[in-house]
């Protein structure tokens, strides 16, 4: 059997959320079927560490696929010479991009449909690209994956999608995300936080992700803390980030919120368990992965109260209205002074947790490529 597979997020250093996904995913598909021979079509030189097994072979198209005009040309020309030529069982595709060219089984990851329902979210010509091409994939697709039964109910909706035709793969948790004794919480603290308690907030400095409330309500809830309470940002910038720029520099408390960069692994799992509580109340998440690793750390967390968040928080986080700085500003108040809250919170989460791992979405999503080769 030949799947072919995009893998053109894998990227050293700068995986996001779809490269996670990619990554965990498909890391335990391929050791887990030997008799697979997987396709890995990147867009650049790739990394070895990306290879995970010996029945991959690598393959590098181009262009590299970074611009809507580059999309149109690595999708509908290079893969789809590629395709051809191979003859896969399955096309596989972790960001959603499918030919239209190529007529033989594809299988789509639709994340979310931000886009949609949001196109001032993204530059004006990738929002255009998306809205033109996503519904078309969904046509194309003989089944599609998503990763929550909100955007499986959006997508059914939004394209007309058979609902039977859909299915649901939770994201997973990095096992590296676990609680810190206190010792190591409070170097964690000295380092990154000028040994003050904290608030953290992961992802990505995009206007979707709402940081401007979030400023606005941590800003407010400084003007009465007397804990000193810092906010901790991880994350590289993305575009947007100057309407950020102004909302910060518009703030009374400045000094308190410290931005950190994009931080991997240990140090980004010692932030996240060393925190007082997680800050995600974005406008609009297909999932919402920084959830479920504050769960796996005994963090609780403050979200939105929108899309798939309160299904992946359960009854382990404070849900909030993002449009609502007074909202935010009230849970933020609560998690810092109330104790009781917080510890029924991390053993709500400790349950909660248990419905995601990357073990059960690599196996839900073998289970939907079976469903398609049937």
């Amino acid at each position: 059997m030949k799947i072919v597979v995009n893998t053109r997020l894998l990227l050293p250093g700068k995986l996001e959320g779809i490269g996670w996904f990619t990554y965990h995913t498909f890391k335990r598909i391929v050791q887990s079927h030997p008799e697979v021979t997987f396709y890995f079509v990147f867009d650049r030189p790739f990394s070895k560490e990306f290879l995970f097994g010996e029945n991959v072979k690598p393959v590098v198209l181009f262009p590299q696929a970074r611009h809507p005009f580059l999309f149109y040309l690595f999708f509908e020309f290079s893969l789809t010479r590629f395709l051809n030529k191979t003859q896969p069982d399955l096309y596989v595709s972790p960001d959603g991009f499918l030919s239209q060219r190529y007529n033989g089984l594809q299988l789509p990851v639709f994340h979310d449909l931000n886009f949609i329902h949001h196109p001032d979210y993204l530059p004006y010509l990738t929002a255009k690209y998306y809205n033109h091409f996503f519904p078309k994939y969904a046509k194309k697709a003989k089944r599609i994956v998503t990763v929550s039964e909100y955007s499986k109910r959006d997508i059914a909706k939004t394209f007309g999608y058979p609902e039977g035709h859909i299915d649901v793969v939770y994201n997973g948790v990095h096992e590296a995300f676990r609680p810190v004794d206190a010792g190591i919480a409070e170097d964690v603290r000295r380092h990154f936080a000028q040994g003050s308690p904290y608030f953290v907030y992961i992802g990505a400095l995009h206007k979707r992700k709402n940081i401007d409330n979030m400023l606005r309500a941590f800003d407010r809830f400084k003007d009465a803390d007397s804990l000193g309470h810092k906010l901790l940002i991880v994350g590289a910038p993305m575009f947007g980030s100057a309407e950020l720029r102004k909302v910060f520099q518009s703030m009374r408390h400045q000094k308190d919120v410290l931005f950190v960069g994009r931080q991997y692994n240990e140090d980004l799992r010692k932030i996240v368990a060393a925190s007082k509580a997680l800050l995600l109340v974005s406008h609009f998440e297909g999932f919402g992965i920084p959830i479920i690793e504050a769960m796996q750390c005994d963090v609780p967390v403050i979200t939105s109260n929108r899309t798939s968040m309160p299904e992946v928080a359960g009854d382990a986080a404070l849900l909030v209205d993002p449009s609502s700085v007074e909202q935010i500003v009230g849970a933020i108040t609560q998690m810092a002074n109330d104790s009781k809250l917080r510890a029924r919170l991390i053993e709500n989460g400790r349950n909660q947790r248990e419905n995601f791992s990357w073990d059960k979405t690599a196996e839900r999503m073998w289970s939907s490529i079976e469903k398609c080769l049937k």
